[in-house]
């Protein structure tokens, strides 16, 4: 199997593409599309972006030390990669994009409300990296869209046709190949019209 050397560079991928909104007091709400967010810890909730000091939304998130994380569809990947590369000191996202502000419950920050999950965040440490400043975030609350509620109450964020961003270009999710745990889990039969779990011997 042939392999090359590469000198060191982000080649973590696929990552999700996420629109983040924030907003300063007083002044119109923008979007930043993020490809380097991630979770980092899951009690205490928590997320991290990270953004370059140029970007317009850069000061705003610092200043306020807020902003919401907003999922994006397949539906939503032409407002999102739009709002990576329009800066908004000279456009309005929203009305370009023709998206809807959602009152967050916890942060002054609007979510998107066309998108299926908005995650309202609030800074605690921002880290200076390099080209990129890390800012870490305590999630505060979530909100959900109910189409994708089943009738047993399960959240089924999967139906959303989520999508990922890998080396430039953006992809639908596909096919389910596995589910947590799978790899370890006894083999099922059917028979007679009934699941039987086959013993190991």
């Amino acid at each position: 199997m042939a392999k090359q050397y590469w000198r060191p560079g982000n080649m973590l991928y696929p990552v999700p593409a996420v629109m983040v909104s924030c907003q300063r007091p007083e002044e119109k709400a923008n979007i930043i599309t993020v490809a380097w967010a991630g979770t980092v810890c899951s009690s205490p909730a928590m997320v991290s972006i990270s953004v370059r000091k140029e970007r317009y939304s850069y000061d705003i998130l610092k200043e306020t030390g807020e902003f919401v994380i907003n999922l994006v569809t397949k539906k939503l990947t032409r407002a999102a990669d739009y709002c990576g590369v329009r800066s908004g000191r000279d456009v309005d996202k929203f009305q370009e994009m023709h998206l809807t502000e959602l009152p967050s419950q916890t942060v002054a920050a609007p979510g998107i409300a066309e998108s299926p999950v908005n995650i309202e965040c609030r800074v605690i440490e921002v880290k200076p990296l390099g080209s990129h400043d890390l800012f870490l975030a305590e999630v505060t609350n979530v909100t959900v869209e109910d189409q994708y509620m089943d009738e047993k109450g399960k959240f089924d964020l999967n139906q959303a046709g989520l999508i990922a961003y890998s080396h430039g270009e953006y992809f639908e999710l596909g096919e389910k190949i596995g589910t947590f745990g799978y790899s370890v889990r006894k083999p099922v039969k059917k028979s007679k019209g009934k699941n039987v779990k086959i013993k190991k011997r």
